[in-house]
C-alpha cells in the first residue's frame, strides 16, 4: 500500500486534513475522506482538502474540499486560509496576495505575514447572493430565517438559542427547501455588545465599530462543526439585511471569531480570520 503525506490545519477549530495533490494521487478522495475524516478509527477531521495547480491562467492554485461524509463541497471560507499559510510557509509561493480556484469561482487570498509567518488571512469571498432556485425553494413550513448563498447554500436564523442547532440541524439540513441540502446557522446578536476598533490603523481607514454575532453551524455534509467561514460571512449578511448590524461584524463561533466586511463599494464580502498547522503524518491508501 502506498502512504500519502498529509497535514491536519485549522481556521477557528474547523480542522481538515490537507493532502499535496500536486505530489500525491488520490484516486477515490471521496471515499479518502469517510475514512481519514473518523475521529475514532481515522485521522479525525471535518473532511479532505486537495490543494493542486491551477488548471487555468486566472487562478495560482486549486482546492478540492470532501466533507466527512464524502460528498463534495462547492467552497471553504477557513480552508481558504488554511491553504494561503500551507502554500507560502511551505514556500509553495512567496505571493502574499494568492488566486485560488474554487467550485464557487476564484478567491483572493490576502496574507497578512510577520517575520515569515502568515498571522491572518483576509479573503474575498464575493457577492452574496439572495436567490438561486437550484438552492433554494419557499417553503412556509419552514421556520424563519434568511436564504444566503455563498457560493454554497446557508440559511440564517436568529434566535436567543443557538443551541437548537444541535437539535434542528440535520433536519433543517434535509429539508425539501434546500434540493441541494443546506448550511444551517443559528444566532444571536449579543445586546449592546460592540466592538471597538482593532487598532489606530483601523482607525484611519475608516473600518467602524463591528457587531458582535455569536453563532453556532450545521455545516452540511459535516454536522456540528467549531466554526465555518462561508456560514461566518452569511450570517454576517443576514444581521446586516435584517437591521441587526452594519457592515462590520465579529462572528463568535465554538472555535473562535472571524471577521466579516459587507464593502460597499463593490458588494464583495471580505472574511479575516487565523489559520494554524497541528500536525504532518502519513497515511496508507
Amino acid at each position: 500500500m502506498n502512504k500519502i503525506a498529509f497535514t491536519k490545519m485549522h481556521g477557528c477549530g474547523n480542522d481538515y486534513i490537507y493532502v499535496d495533490a500536486m505530489h500525491n494521487d488520490i484516486p477515490d478522495p471521496s471515499a479518502a475522506a469517510i475514512a481519514w475524516s473518523d475521529r475514532h478509527k481515522g485521522v479525525g477531521s471535518d473532511g479532505l482538502v486537495l490543494i493542486d495547480a491551477s488548471p487555468v491562467p486566472e487562478a495560482d492554485f486549486s482546492m478540492r474540499i470532501f466533507n466527512a461524509d464524502g460528498s463534495e463541497a462547492m467552497m471553504c471560507g477557513n480552508a481558504s486560509r488554511c491553504i494561503g499559510k500551507y502554500l507560502y510557509e511551505r514556500g509553495l509561493t512567496s505571493r502574499k496576495v494568492i488566486r485560488l480556484l474554487t467550485l464557487s469561482g476564484v478567491k483572493n487570498l490576502c496574507l497578512q505575514v510577520e517575520n515569515d509567518m502568515v498571522k491572518s488571512v483576509t479573503v474575498d469571498m464575493g457577492e452574496p447572493l439572495f436567490e438561486d432556485n437550484s438552492l433554494f425553494v419557499p417553503d412556509p413550513e419552514l421556520c424563519e430565517g434568511t436564504f444566503i448563498s455563498m457560493g454554497n447554500p446557508h440559511f440564517v436564523v436568529f434566535t436567543d438559542d443557538v443551541d437548537q442547532v444541535e437539535d434542528k440541524g440535520r433536519v433543517m439540513e434535509y429539508r425539501p427547501a434546500f434540493p441541494q441540502r443546506c448550511n444551517i446557522e443559528f444566532a444571536c446578536v449579543e445586546t449592546d455588545k460592540k466592538e471597538a476598533k482593532d487598532s489606530s490603523d483601523a482607525q484611519k481607514e475608516g473600518v467602524g465599530e463591528k457587531t458582535v454575532i455569536r453563532t453556532r453551524v450545521w455545516e452540511r455534509g459535516s454536522g456540528i462543526t467549531l466554526a465555518c467561514g462561508t456560514g461566518a460571512c452569511a450570517t454576517a449578511v443576514a444581521a446586516a439585511l435584517n437591521g441587526y448590524a452594519g457592515r462590520l461584524s465579529r462572528i463568535v463561533m465554538d472555535g473562535g471569531c472571524i471577521d466579516i466586511e459587507w464593502r460597499e463599494s463593490d458588494n464583495h464580502v471580505y472574511m479575516t480570520g487565523p489559520a494554524a498547522f497541528v500536525y504532518d503524518g502519513e497515511i496508507e491508501i
